[in-house]
């Protein structure tokens, strides 16, 4: 009898739990903001913090995004948990009652959904605070989507004491209860680039007497696909991508100048070192076959997310006490600015499910909202069994 009403006791504040989470994601949903303009999530983030008597942390340098901390009963190592809170500049097209409230902007990658997680962790980790050997940091990351939030957040010295740092992703592709679980690389180094092709001007009519940079930016674009197929190992995994392409201001007249812009996304050091000599090369030999010139130039933007492989046991044990299913994490050319945690401290980030009708960042994303309280559970309990690991390690040293 005691055993059937603990049970009912549990799953009433597990309702509840996702009733309050549904709330939080709805609201976020509704008021999305971009990347270093999140003021009103940052204010609603430290509130719903401040309502559950988790403790906020002041870190006057930072415009947007809250830093927060709980702290056991017990002394020991400090843990971090991390999510992102910054929108995308996207005109939702779900069609759902609680839309974007905002046009133009749009919750398309899920942030909402990490946000309203992690509180829901927070909320966790604060019933078994006297369980806690230790701290756990709760990291609430803006700009995200411009790679430069995690940067900003060390250079502030939010990772100062931290052992070690965790994050996770929705997966729209998974079904909701599923965890994806790899160590090593998951998510790929992502660098930019930008190319001017420079010829002479002059009448569409008379094209004879230009040098036209359309054409020969033409054949660039065609010729750069030949690194992945050709100049580097078939080991490799590799994408090479122009995304933009701006000359020319009318119908009549060849332009002087094209100017290209994209991405690459590879998984080995060894491709992301080359790749870029690769291009230029090929940039600047097509260049000249037209009688143009090339000015090429690379931008270094993120290492790949790379997780620690000594701390994926941990990972999977914790969603198979939770009763999820534990599959191996799909790796995706995508990238993500955990990286950046990654080259500071030990840490580990995996997909949890969210059974959505499409991927990241399309106007009609959507996930299954009890993931919600899977990926609250998750993360809460993921915490507390990385500090007790840390100090049965230390125990026995």
């Amino acid at each position: 009898m005691t055993e059937a009403i603990d049970e009912e006791v549990a799953d009433d504040r597990k309702h509840k739990l996702l009733e309050r989470l549904i709330h939080i994601r709805r609201v976020l949903h509704e008021n999305p903001e971009l990347s270093m303009e999140e003021f009103e999530t940052t204010r609603r983030i430290r509130e719903w913090l401040l309502e559950a008597d988790i403790t906020v942390l002041d870190f006057p340098q930072l415009k947007t995004g809250v830093i927060a901390e709980i702290v056991g009963e017990q002394d020991g190592p400090t843990v971090a948990l991390r999510a992102d809170i910054d929108a995308l500049p996207i005109q939702e097209r779900t069609g759902l009652p609680y839309a974007s409230k905002i046009a133009g902007r749009m919750h398309a990658c899920g942030h909402d959904f990490h946000t309203a997680s992690l509180i829901g962790a927070a909320d966790l980790l604060m019933r078994r605070r006297h369980e806690l050997k230790g701290t756990v940091r709760l990291i609430f990351q803006p700009a995200e989507e411009t790679a430069s939030g995690a940067m900003l957040l060390v250079e502030a010295g939010v990772l100062d004491g931290v052992s070690a740092i965790f994050g996770m992703h929705n997966k729209p592709d998974l079904p909701v209860g599923t965890i994806g679980v790899r160590p090593g690389p998951l998510m790929a180094s992502v660098d930019r680039f930008e190319l001017d092709v420079v010829g002479i001007g002059g009448h569409a009519g008379i094209p004879d007497q230009s040098v036209d940079p359309i054409v020969a930016a033409s054949q660039i674009v065609s010729s750069l696909q030949s690194i992945v197929s050709r100049s580097i190992s078939s080991l490799h995994n590799a994408v090479v991508s122009v995304c933009s392409i701006h000359g020319g201001n009318t119908w009549n007249v060849i332009p002087d100048k094209v100017t290209l812009e994209g991405t690459v996304r590879t998984f080995q050091k060894e491709a992301r070192q080359v790749i870029p000599a690769h291009m230029r090369r090929i940039a600047e030999g097509v260049a000249t076959a037209y009688g143009a010139s090339a000015d090429f130039r690379w931008f270094p933007y993120l290492p790949m997310v790379h997780n620690d492989e000594s701390l994926a046991e941990l990972a999977a044990e914790t969603a198979a006490e939770l009763g999820y299913e534990t599959v191996v994490a799909e790796r995706t050319l995508g990238g993500e600015d955990f990286a950046v945690y990654r080259q500071n401290v030990p840490g580990f980030f995996v997909w949890i499910g969210t059974g959505g009708t499409q991927m990241w960042h399309h106007p009609a994303f959507t996930l299954d909202e009890r993931s919600l309280l899977v990926g609250a559970r998750y993360l809460s309990l993921l915490g507390l069994k990385v500090l007790q690991t840390y100090n049965q390690e230390n125990e026995k040293e």
